[in-house]
C-alpha cells in the first residue's frame, strides 16, 4: 500500500511533462537526423529511465527496441557503477551486454540536479550501416558474431562534458554511410539533451521529491493495471508452440515453445527454443525480452501509463544460454529484431490466449526485408540503407475489426514509416516503380487481415547490392477463432527478381544478390491473419474488399464462398455457405 501523499493534479502534470519530453525527443531525431532510416522512417525510440535505471516513460515507439531498454540500461549503470558523471554520454550496441541487434545503437545520458543523479535520457536507433564484410549490416552468410560488424560495449563518447573525438572517429571510421552516421549521431545527442533540459525545468519548478514521488505513482498504476489483468486469468499453465518456418539454410523447421503459468496475480513465463545456429537469427537475452514482453503486451492491450511496472509481475526464463532465444557469444544474430522474435511473440501470445480465448487475435504478418546500398554517380559516393518500406506487412484480425491494412510487422513497427517515394528516389539513384497493397494477402477470415505491400526497385546507372532477409515466405501468417485460407499461397511473401516484366528469379532464402540497371526486384509482403470463419463475413463486405481490391473476385469465391457482380457490385453466396 502507497504511503505517498501525490496531489492528483501534479502528478497530471507531471505525467504529462514526461509524454510531452519523449515527443519533443522524437520530433527532435525526425527533424535533425540525415539518413533515411532515421529522418524518413523513424526507426528509433526514445524512453526516460529513473535514477534506479527503470524505464518511467516509453515512447510509442518501435516494440524491438523498447522491451529490451530495460535491461540494457540496468546492465549500462551496473557497467560503469560509480564512474557517472554529469555532462556523460554514452553509447552502446552490444547483444551480449543485453543489446537487441548490433544495428541498433543506444546513447544513455545520466541527468543530475545539483550534484545528484535523478533520471536518464535514452535514445535508440536502427544505424544505416555497422561495418563488417555486408553493406546495411545483414550477413546471411555469417557463421559468427564476429563476422556481422561492430560491436560497441559500454563507451563513453563524452566525457563530463568533453567529445571523445578519438572514439567517436573509430566508430565512424569503421562504416560505409560515415556522413549519416555521423549525422544520426548528434541527431541522437541532441534527443538526449532536449530529455536532460525538459526534466531539469521540471525538477525545478516541483522539486526532486515531489517529481520522484509522481514517478513512483507512475510505476505503481502500470503494476496495477497488468496485476488486474493477471488477477482475471483463470490460475495454471498454459503452453503454445509457434514454428520459425525452414529459410532454406540447411535449418529446417524451428519451433519455439512458451509456457505461461498464472498463480494470482503473477505471472511465470518459460522459452524452449531449440540449440542456436549458426545463422543470423540468434537471439541474445535482451532482445528476447523484448520477444516476450511484446507477447504480452499484445494479449494485455491494458491502458497507459506505459513504464517498466507493467511488467513487475512478469517473471521471464529463457532457458538454458546457447540457445536460439537465449544466446551466447559468438553466435550470429543481426536478423534477431525480427526474426526469431516475430514467432517468440507469437508463442507467449497464443500461450496466454488459452487462458482467455476471447482475446484472441490473428498474427500479424512476419518481417520479409530488402537492404540496398551501392555507388551513387551522381557524387561518387557510396550508399547504403535499410527499405523499411519493403517490410511492410498486414495486421492481424480481432473480433470486433478488420486488421489494418500495410501496418506491420509487429515486433519492428509502432512508429516506423515507410516514407515518400520522391524522398527515396532524391536520397539513392533508384527508381520506385511499384508501392501498394499487395490484393488476397489479408487473412481469411470473420473480420479479414490486413493487406501487406509490394516494393519494387531499380537501379540507376550502377550496379546495386540487394542483401534480403526475414521470413513469412512459407507459411501465412496464423488466423484466430476457426479463420482459414482456402488459397494460402497467397497470403505469404515473395522476393522477385524481373527483367522485361519476365521474373528471373524467385529468391527463397535470404541471399545477397547484384541487380543491374534494367532489371528490378520487388519485395511481396506476407498479410495478417483473420478472425473467424471467412464463410461468415458479411457478404456486403466481401464486395467492398473486391471493389477496393483488397480481395479478388476468385478469392472471394474460394475463400468467402460469395460470388461478386462486378457490373452492379453485388454479391450472392455459394453452395459453401450452406
Amino acid at each position: 500500500m502507497s504511503t505517498r501523499n501525490v496531489d492528483p493534479i501534479t502528478l497530471a502534470v507531471v505525467r504529462g511533462a514526461l509524454e510531452t519530453t519523449q515527443r519533443e525527443m522524437t520530433l527532435t531525431l525526425e527533424k535533425t537526423a540525415r539518413s533515411s532510416v532515421f529522418n524518413v522512417a523513424h526507426d528509433y525510440s526514445n524512453a526516460l529511465f529513473n535514477h534506479r535505471a527503470e524505464m518511467i516513460l516509453q515512447g510509442q515507439d518501435i516494440p524491438i527496441h523498447l522491451g529490451g531498454l530495460m535491461p540494457a540500461m540496468k546492465a549500462v549503470a551496473n557497467y560503469f557503477g560509480d564512474d557517472i558523471h554529469e555532462g556523460d554520454v554514452i553509447y552502446h550496441n552490444d547483444p551480449v551486454m543485453m543489446g537487441s541487434h548490433i544495428l541498433d545503437c543506444c546513447m544513455y545520458k545520466p541527468i543530475f540536479y545539483k550534484g545528484k543523479l535523478v533520471f536518464w535520457s535514452v535514445s535508440k536507433g536502427h544505424v544505416t550501416d555497422i561495418g563488417g564484410p555486408v553493406p546495411a549490416g545483414y550477413n546471411p552468410d555469417a557463421k559468427d558474431l564476429y563476422a556481422e560488424g561492430l560491436r560497441i560495449p559500454p563507451v563513453k563518447l563524452w566525457d563530463r562534458g568533453q567529445p571523445r573525438k578519438d572514439v567517436i572517429n573509430f566508430m565512424l571510421t569503421n562504416v560505409r554511410s560515415r556522413r549519416d552516421w555521423e549525422g544520426d549521431l548528434y541527431a541522437q545527442l541532441g534527443a538526449v539533451s532536449i530529455g536532460e533540459r525538459n526534466l531539469l525545468a521540471l525538477l525545478d519548478k516541483y522539486g526532486v521529491e515531489e517529481v520522484q514521488n509522481c514517478v513512483d505513482e507512475l510505476l505503481d498504476m502500470a503494476d496495477k493495471s497488468m496485476r488486474s489483468l493477471m488477477a482475471s486469468v483463470p490460475d495454471g499453465t498454459y503452453e503454445a508452440t509457434a514454428v520459425l518456418e525452414d529459410n532454406g539454410h540447411g535449418l529446417g523447421e524451428l519451433a519455439i515453445k512458451a509456457t505461461v503459468t498464472i498463480a494470482g496475480d503473477d505471472c511465470h513465463i518459460r522459452i524452449d527454443s531449440p540449440p542456436q545456429v549458426p545463422y543470423f537469427i540468434n537471439s541474445y537475452e535482451g532482445n528476447s525480452h523484448s520477444g516476450v514482453y511484446l507477447g504480452v503486451m499484445m494479449f494485455a492491450r491494458v491502458p497507459p501509463p506505459y513504464n517498466e511496472g507493467l511488467y513487475r509481475c512478469v517473471k521471464l526464463d529463457l532457458g538454458p544460454k546457447g540457445t536460439l532465444c537465449n544466446a551466447q557469444e559468438p553466435a550470429p544474430h543481426v536478423n534477431c529484431t525480427t526474426t526469431p522474435m516475430e514467432t517468440l511473440a507469437d508463442a507467449v501470445r497464443l500461450a496466454l490466449e488459452k487462458a482467455l480465448p476471447e482475446r484472441a487475435v490473428g498474427s500479424w504478418g512476419h518481417t520479409s526485408g530488402l537492404n540496398i546500398a551501392g555507388k551513387d554517380t551522381r557524387n561518387n559516393e557510396d550508399y547504403v540503407t535499410m527499405v523499411l518500406a519493403t517490410l511492410i506487412s498486414g495486421g492481424g484480425a480481432t473480433a470486433k475489426l478488420d486488421g489494418w491494412n500495410s501496418v506491420g510487422p509487429q515486433c519492428c513497427f509502432g512508429a516506423l514509416t515507410s516514407g515518400d517515394i520522391e524522398i527515396l528516389e532524391y536520397s539513392y539513384p533508384i527508381v520506385i516503380h511499384r508501392y501498394g497493397l499487395v490484393t488476397d494477402s489479408g487473412g481469411a477470415g470473420k473480420n479479414r487481415g490486413g493487406c501487406a505491400t509490394v516494393w519494387e526497385v531499380e537501379p540507376i546507372d550502377h550496379e546495386m547490392t540487394v542483401v534480403s532477409f526475414g521470413e513469412g515466405r512459407q507459411y501465412p501468417a496464423l488466423g484466430a477463432q476457426e479463420a482459414e485460407n482456402a488459397r494460402p499461397e497467397l497470403k505469404i511473401g515473395r522476393v522477385e527478381r524481373t527483367e522485361g516484366g519476365k521474373i528471373l528469379e524467385t529468391m527463397d532464402k535470404n541471399a545477397i544478390q547484384t541487380i543491374r540497371p534494367g532489371q528490378r526486384v520487388s519485395s511481396f509482403n506476407p498479410g495478417g491473419g483473420g478472425w473467424g470463419s471467412p464463410l461468415d463475413r458479411d457478404i456486403a463486405k466481401v464486395v467492398h474488399d473486391v471493389r477496393n481490391r483488397y480481395v479478388s473476385v476468385d478469392a472471394a469465391k474460394d475463400e468467402y464462398g460469395v460470388l461478386v457482380d462486378t457490373a452492379n457490385w453485388q454479391g450472392r453466396p455459394t453452395a459453401a455457405r450452406g
